[in-house]
């Protein structure tokens, strides 16, 4: 008798998880249930459509309810919300929220991949009209329908998709004013880079409100029209709040499942749960920290995937592990592209390594005496008792993130800064130097190295 499979969540990794079942057993009988109206969707294209860059929302969509249902076997049930788990009886209960009708439905694999929540603080005038998340599609349609009518508009939240948003606000032609409760902006960087950025939003008409945890949404007739901080008032149109997202984890805890840090699901190296007939993969569920190997929370679009396709292809038992994952990022600010992998010297030291230092280096992405080269910023950060290369950070032109892409690799391979600095990289004036940023910035790294 063939397998039912029964997922909760249309995105990233549950479709990853549904497919790679289905690709590995199509006997299996899958459903899946998305409480959205859209599936399969890039939620991290969702700044650029709220700018016009992307002009349509199915733009975003890779494919449709329609052709999971005809191409693929797979039968995903949009509007459809997972009200409870009873691991009992192997049941979940299901809302269709356009009828309103609640009906059961048996499983004999359950994968949880529910995602995560924007978090919007408990704040007076939070409710009103006029303050909006961005983590799903409706979510896009509706921001970049008010940012038409719009004159000012307050991003809460210095992260990723808040500056991402903010640029993609300004180049419509809005006032923009960036509103952080912390000291600087993008954390993850050194303070240096995190200053770069900075200075870049703010040379395009960025207005930057940092250490000013928002207070109040000020609302008149029930509509936003401005935010108070503890020492200002700033009147605006329109209010997206950008300051992160938390695991979408209460099915899970309701049905006793266990949880780990910042309340994602709890999962092994094979995205089970503490249930064995349960999966848990994606923004909902914890990962593993490829450096430290402890459980660590990554929100992050390429973490959904690999997981869900694990998930997947654990359905089968073929118990294939998780290698875990460093956080590599990358984004664009205006101009400037910035990006990431591995610890930062901060996040360093406080897991455990206490001889965790960092060199930064400035050199050109081309050859010197080519045009158009761009300065290349790259900070790489390492432990000085042997070498082993622990992160990197870059900031610059658009090969930022081939150059980190390489970092990636060799963190984890567990490489030292040493071996790094041997590395045999291409050269050609209009594409590199003949010493490479990588080898300049490890090279610098050696000195402070002590060697067994």
């Amino acid at each position: 008798m063939a397998k039912k499979l029964i997922v909760i969540g249309g995105t990233a990794a549950g479709l990853s998880a549904a497919s790679k079942a289905k690709r590995d057993d199509p006997s299996i009988e899958i459903e899946v249930f998305e409480k959205s109206g859209y599936v399969s969707y890039g939620a991290c294209g969702l700044p650029y459509f709220v700018g016009g860059m992307i002009e349509e929302p199915m733009d975003l969509v890779s494919l449709t309810a329609e052709q999971l249902r005809d191409k693929r076997g797979i039968p995903v049930y949009t509007h459809h919300e997972v009200l409870s788990i009873d691991r009992d009886k192997k049941t979940v209960s299901v809302r269709d929220n356009d009828t309103k009708e609640t009906t059961e439905h048996g499983y004999d694999v359950l994968v949880i991949a529910t995602g995560a929540a924007p978090i919007m603080p408990d704040i007076p005038g939070i409710g009103a009209e006029g303050v909006y998340p961005l983590r799903t599609v409706e979510d896009g349609i509706r921001l970049r329908a008010a940012a038409r009518k719009a004159h000012t508009a307050v991003v809460v939240g210095g992260g990723l998709i808040g500056l991402e948003t903010a640029e993609e606000l300004s180049q419509l032609g809005l006032k923009v004013h960036v509103v952080e409760a912390l000291p600087r902006l993008l954390p993850m960087l050194s303070e240096e880079y995190s200053e770069m950025v900075a200075e870049g939003l703010r040379k395009n008409g960025v207005e930057l409100h940092l250490s000013e945890p928002v207070k109040e949404v000020l609302a008149e007739d029930g509509r936003a029209c401005g935010i108070r901080t503890e020492h200002e008032e700033i009147a605006c149109d329109l209010v997206l709040m950008s300051i992160g997202v938390r695991p979408a984890s209460k099915l899970a805890r309701d049905c006793g499942l266990r949880l780990s840090v910042k309340d994602s699901i709890e999962v092994d190296d094979y995205m089970q749960t503490s249930d064995p007939d349960i999966f848990a993969c994606g923004d909902c569920a914890c990962t593993k920290n490829a450096i430290t190997g402890k459980a660590d929370y990554v929100p992050l679009g390429t973490t959904a995937n690999k997981q869900g396709k694990l998930a997947g292809t654990n359905i089968k038992s073929r118990r294939e592990r998780f290698a875990g994952v460093l956080g590599s990022g990358v984004t664009k600010c205006f101009d400037m592209y910035i990006a990431m992998t591995g610890l930062s010297l901060e996040r360093a030291k406080a897991e455990g390594f206490e001889e965790a230092d960092a060199v930064s280096i400035i050199k050109s992405d081309r050859a010197s005496y080519y045009p158009g080269g761009r300065d290349t910023h790259l900070r790489l950060i390492f432990d000085k008792n042997g070498g082993r290369l622990l992160g990197a950070q870059a900031i610059g032109g658009e090969t930022v993130a081939g150059r980190i892409n390489a970092l990636a690799v060799a963190i984890s391979s567990g490489m030292t800064v040493m071996q790094l600095s041997e590395m045999d990289f291409v050269y050609a004036p209009p594409v590199a130097p003949v010493y490479d940023p990588m080898l300049i910035a490890a090279s610098q790294a050696v000195k402070h190295v002590r060697r067994a």
